[in-house]
């Protein structure tokens, strides 16, 4: 159905992994229902909008990828718009409102947002709504949900004004061209406590009011926390507003089991692909440690694969065999699992660009879909979940999934869904009446990523070796989840190579042979920045606790080398500073460390030990943001007086924001400054690419 042009709104989004395209989708679902069309298009499809001539208000949506950059989608249109040559009234005809999508467990938070929302500012566009940044940390909806609702005002009065201006523009066309149009404010939180969601008239999304005799929530007396499976007042009191169903778009239809699947490389679009041997494994840690912790090399000789220290790399990796033998048996179709899978869009479709997946092969088998093209253990989305009411058919099962996907139940899918990596067999195992069809799987599962790892060595040090590190990932045991289970990635990784790992009793097959060498599929992702200065002589600071040590490792070879080859060159001084549980069980690296400091490629070594009893009267720092803040006047010299390089790398959340808070104290305390001074400071450094970050959540 045609609208009134005068309702036409322009909705453009840019994704990386798809969340910005859902969130768009669900806009462009809901407007109808308030009188308005949405023109809904991909940002790269710059043949199908012109934004220099529009004149209907703009509404955006746009995540963030990498370090902050704006996502590949966006690519030629950041670079569009930042031409210089623009002039500052480029976009002044034009309104718009913009939501980021973020993780503010990364430094740039949502900056692939705020950089298309400062240009855009700068070439004279103006907001008709305020600007939305969402936390992926903490939950996108917490502000997605709101922004949306407050949108529709915000459009009704950008239309109105628009309106207005067209009706006086005979008499006042001159004075009305420079009113600002009305910005809709939103004051929006990212904590649950502060939020509080009004209704507001009908919308979209459904609204259910059940009584509670309608509906079979046999829940004992005795219940009075709530669970995965069982809800408490006020939600399970309450009128519920849940998303709008998402339309279906997928047809799936069995074939024949005849032919083979493609291999699995084919599924990668980012460059050329290797299968290469791994031909070592150790575990570093000992037995007894917390986590396990496995170096792997792979032989990279034979193929043009050049990376530096620093660099990262993609591995290819399938999901569980027994987790999709489990879900095919779940779903009631184990005896299809290796029949070819024939899937289209379907016609007549409702919704807006519904397109054939591109991770989907042409033709393949149900099994190799599960194993090689779906996130399987995906946390489930709020539109995945009311897709999954539709398929339940125990009354008490489905109002409590439409409590975990409502704005009510906010909380509680942030705590039992979201906070719990709860995947979908969790789902199923709790909600057994629940009984998906393939399509609902194959529209709301996620792509099955490759998973991104840091090289730990040195192609000149090791010539045609890659070496990596990495922690055996464990979820275990919970109320929410009936197994414990591994990382995707780690755990196949570790069973793969245990024949390595354990060579007396698993070297020799049962024709007395050796065992055939495991291949891996990998490709490249070279890191711009988190390399080694290019003056030799720059002193640097590397913080790498645990698994974080691993780039270091491939410095500190790569150092060790250059200085073997050119004794006349003159090297910076460098610092490392490790820390881990226990000194005996998870020191990585520790013969390695103590070979760099004798031979004088590593300058100073301090470490920690977190779990470690101490007999001293004076407690030993737990952690290597304490031990860098005993070495502050070290910290100052290198960084600002020599113009020293400062790089961190492991979990972020936990030590490098903890690491960053202590160089501000630092900078602060030694410099005489304030706090914001001190703050400056680093932001100056990570502007000059010499406070380098390689992190992860």
């Amino acid at each position: 159905m045609c609208c009134d042009l005068k309702r036409r709104f322009l909705l453009l989004y840019a994704t990386q992994k798809g969340q910005a395209k859902a969130i768009a989708e669900e806009i462009w679902q809901q407007a109808g229902a308030h009188g308005l069309e949405a023109d809904m298009h991909c940002m790269s499809e710059m043949d199908k909008y012109e934004l220099e001539t529009e004149k209907a208000p703009v509404v955006i949506v746009i995540s963030t990828t990498g370090t902050g950059d704006p996502p590949d989608t966006a690519r030629k249109f950041v670079k569009k718009i930042q031409d210089r040559t623009l002039p500052p009234d480029h976009f002044a005809h034009l309104q718009y409102g913009l939501l980021g999508l973020g993780d503010s467990e990364y430094t740039f938070f949502c900056n692939g947002g705020k950089t298309v929302d400062r240009r855009l500012q700068e070439l004279g566009a103006q907001h008709f709504y305020n600007t939305g940044l969402a936390d992926d940390c903490v939950g996108l909806e917490l502000v997605v949900d709101p922004w949306i609702d407050g949108l529709w005002l915000a459009l009704k009065e950008a239309f109105l004004l628009q309106k207005e201006k067209e009706d006086m523009s005979s008499a006042v066309s001159s004075s009305l061209s420079a009113a600002p149009p009305i910005v809709h404010e939103l004051n929006l939180s990212s904590q649950v406590e502060n939020l509080k969601i009004e209704d507001e008239g009908v919308r979209c999304s459904d609204v259910l009011s059940q009584k509670l005799d309608d509906i079979c929530l046999a829940a004992p007396a005795i219940d009075t926390e709530p669970s995965l499976v069982h809800s408490v007042p006020p939600v399970s009191q309450s009128a519920l507003n849940v998303p709008a169903l998402p339309s279906e778009y997928i047809e799936v239809q069995f074939q024949d089991t005849h032919g083979e699947n493609p291999h699995p490389s084919s599924l990668i679009s980012e460059g050329s692909t290797f299968e290469v041997p791994v031909t070592k494994a150790v575990q570093l840690t000992r037995e007894d440690a917390i986590k396990t912790a496995l170096l792997l090399e792979l032989d990279v000789a034979d193929i043009i694969f050049d990376y530096q220290p620093g660099d990262a790399f993609c591995i290819m990796c399938p999901n569980s065999a027994s987790e999709v033998e489990e879900l095919l048996r779940v779903l009631g179709l184990s005896e299809k699992g290796e029949y070819f899978v024939s899937v289209k869009v379907k016609q007549g479709t409702k919704k807006k660009g519904a397109a054939y997946p591109q991770h989907i092969p042409q033709r393949s088998t149900l099994k190799f879909i599960l194993t090689w093209c779906l996130e399987i253990r995906a946390i489930p989305k709020k539109a995945f979940l009311r897709a999954l009411v539709e398929c339940t058919s125990d009354a008490g099962e489905k109002r409590r999934l439409q409590e975990l996907c409502s704005r009510q139940g906010a909380s509680d899918y942030t705590r039992f869904i979201r906070d719990s990596n709860v995947c979908l067999l969790d789902l199923l195992h709790a909600f057994p009446s629940c009984k998906p069809s393939l399509n609902l799987l194959i529209e709301h599962l996620p792509k099955l990523q490759a998973r991104s790892y840091s090289v730990s060595s040195s192609n000149l040090y090791q010539p045609g070796k890659l070496c990596f590190v990495f922690n055996i990932v464990e979820f275990p045991v919970c109320p929410t989840r009936q197994v414990s289970r591994k990382g995707v990635c780690t755990g196949w990784l570790a069973e793969l190579v245990a024949p390595l790992l354990h060579p007396i009793k698993n070297t020799v097959d049962t024709k007395g042979g050796s065992f055939s060498t495991q291949k891996i599929t990998i490709f490249a992702r070279p890191n711009n920045t988190f390399h080694l200065p290019a003056d030799p002589s720059v002193p640097l600071m590397m913080v790498g606790p645990g698994t974080g040590i691993a780039p270091f490792i491939g410095f500190l070879q790569h150092r060790e080398k250059l200085r073997e080859e050119h004794p006349d060159w003159q090297f910076g001084e460098t610092w490392l500073f490790f820390g881990c549980r226990h000194q005996d069980r998870d020191y990585l690296f520790k013969d390695e460390l103590r070979r760099f400091l004798e031979n004088g490629t590593l300058t100073h070594l301090k470490v920690c030990f977190s779990r470690d009893s101490s007999t001293s009267e004076v407690a030993p720092p737990k952690y290597v943001q304490d031990v860098i803040r005993l070495h502050a006047k070290e910290v100052t010299r290198v960084l600002l007086k020599e113009k020293g390089y400062f790089y961190i790398c492991g979990d972020k959340k936990h030590m490098a924001d903890g690491v960053s808070d202590a160089v501000v104290d630092i900078f602060s305390m030694e410099t005489e400054g304030d706090k914001l001074e001190a703050m400056k400071i680093l932001a100056m450094l990570r502007e000059a690419n010499r406070y380098l970050q390689d992190v992860w959540s």
